[in-house]
């Protein structure tokens, strides 16, 4: 998840001892011996197969959790669950094929919540010029990944910055789920309030939520799924889930289906937008690789990691072809770890996420069934996995913190992704030119700085 990611490119992790040195257990001969490198890599057809369906369950609450928000702004539910099976498959198979690595994609969390209740809830654009975004964000983070732009842009970008983005977009996501659970409410006198926990859905969002943390306390399996599943079941024992159905034919793709207006996307008002798609999706992306590589055993003695480019490459694809089937961007998923845990070390897991991302298309009248509660109790928990990022910000230098906090707090606070960013590089830029610091103010964070005053002052 992203995010989960979709989650923040800070989660800590740490190398799997031995890694290295591991004995190569049999591996099947073959194609997939010759295309994957079983052997090479100490792992089995049969270790494959288990660690991708490891992963899968672990993501498979975005199945339910995506088309419920991308329905809030508009789209078909049915169209925008098969696009979230097709995108995550289509984003597995890449990375499975193209760089080997044991990663499952899907789209982002946080970043489809940021596409409904701000591109289009609060800036008034239609999804399909959203999906448009989408797109040129990707499409510029393609350009990036096969050039040296993408190191250039990341070197550039402070260190606290990157972290705040992560921690904000958390923040973003955790007060979207308590909207939709009724657990925070407007309020005339205070913009916000604490809504009634005597209904059934604030009951229901924060019994999910609790759930979760007991579960993955105890590292059961499907933590996510298991409790979003288990809360709709008590809400159809309410008779306030309305049973329809598990298995049918996947409903029409054509409502989705090549639906963005990328001439739309050409708007000044879009360019905070896309550049707040590419950041988000870039550190977040960089954040989970690395920390996947690691577990993996995929760093070398040297330090750098197998296959990265290809990797890097492999996600930014799979945000342009998402966005052809109708997904906000499509990223590395850090539970693709639990995956690597339970062995996975090639593409070969990758590839069995996509298959089984494919299979979830004839379970739709089960994620229609879904209801807002439940997958709110997932938002809120993700989105406190997400915050974590903020331990690793140097809290000594203000000038560092200061910025780091603007970033993550003007999120929620302004409902906008872009808007944090913009305000939280803004305030990077005065605080240290003003105390001196002007080397450490890269170019690319100068360009930067004036592009979203221009923001500010003629939008």
């Amino acid at each position: 998840m992203q995010s989960p990611t979709s989650m923040s490119a800070a989660v800590a992790v740490k190398p799997v001892p031995g890694a290295e040195s591991r004995s190569a257990p049999a591996a099947a001969g073959g194609w997939l011996e010759r295309r994957f490198k079983l052997a090479a890599h100490g792992t089995s057809v049969r270790t494959e197969l288990l660690a991708g369906l490891t992963t899968f369950v672990t993501m498979a609450y975005i199945i339910f959790v995506n088309p419920s928000i991308m329905a809030a702004a508009g789209m078909d539910q049915g169209a925008a669950f098969v696009a979230t099976c097709i995108g995550a498959a289509l984003g597995c198979l890449l990375m499975g094929l193209y760089a080997n690595w044991p990663v499952g994609l899907a789209p982002g969390m946080g970043l489809n919540a940021f596409f409904t209740y701000t591109v289009v809830g609060e800036m008034g654009y239609s999804w399909e010029v959203a999906l448009g975004a989408v797109f040129l964000s990707g499409v510029l983070f393609m350009i990036m990944s096969f050039t040296r732009l993408r190191g250039w842009l990341l070197n550039s970008i402070p260190r606290s910055l990157r972290f705040a983005m992560g921690a904000g977009v958390g923040l973003f996501l955790g007060l979207i789920g308590l909207k939709i659970a009724g657990i925070v409410v407007p309020s005339a006198a205070t913009m916000l309030t604490m809504g009634s926990m005597l209904e059934p859905p604030a009951v229901l969002a924060g019994l999910c939520f609790l759930m979760i943390g007991v579960l993955s306390h105890f590292r059961v399996f499907g933590a996510i799924l298991i409790s979003i599943l288990g809360v709709t079941f008590i809400g159809w024992l309410l008779g306030i889930v309305e049973y329809g159905g598990l298995v049918s034919m996947p409903p029409s793709l054509a409502p989705t289906l090549l639906a963005m207006d990328v001439a739309g996307a050409f708007d000044v008002g879009m360019i905070s937008v896309i550049l707040a798609f590419l950041f988000v999706n870039m550190f977040d992306t960089a954040g989970t690789l690395m920390g996947v590589a690691h577990r993996a055993g995929l760093s070398k003695a040297d330090g750098s990691i197998e296959n990265m480019p290809q990797a890097l490459k492999a996600d930014s694809t799979a945000s342009v072809v998402g966005a052809f089937v109708g997904c906000p961007p499509v990223t590395s998923y850090v539970e693709s770890c639990a995956g690597v845990e339970a062995g996975g070390r090639t593409g070969l897991t990758a590839i069995t996420v996509g298959v089984l991302f494919l299979a979830a298309m004839f379970f739709s009248p089960l994620a229609g069934m879904i209801p807002g509660y439940a997958t709110a109790g997932a938002l809120i928990y993700v989105a406190m996995l997400m915050m974590t990022g903020l331990a690793h910000i140097d809290w000594e230098d203000y000038t560092d913190t200061i910025p780091a906090i603007v970033t993550a707090v003007m999120m929620p606070l302004t409902f906008s992704i872009a808007n944090g960013i913009a305000l939280g590089f803004v305030t990077y830029v005065v605080l240290k030119f003003c105390t001196g610091q002007t080397q450490r103010i890269s170019p690319a964070l100068y360009a930067l700085f004036g592009l979203f005053i221009a923001k500010f002052v003629f939008l």
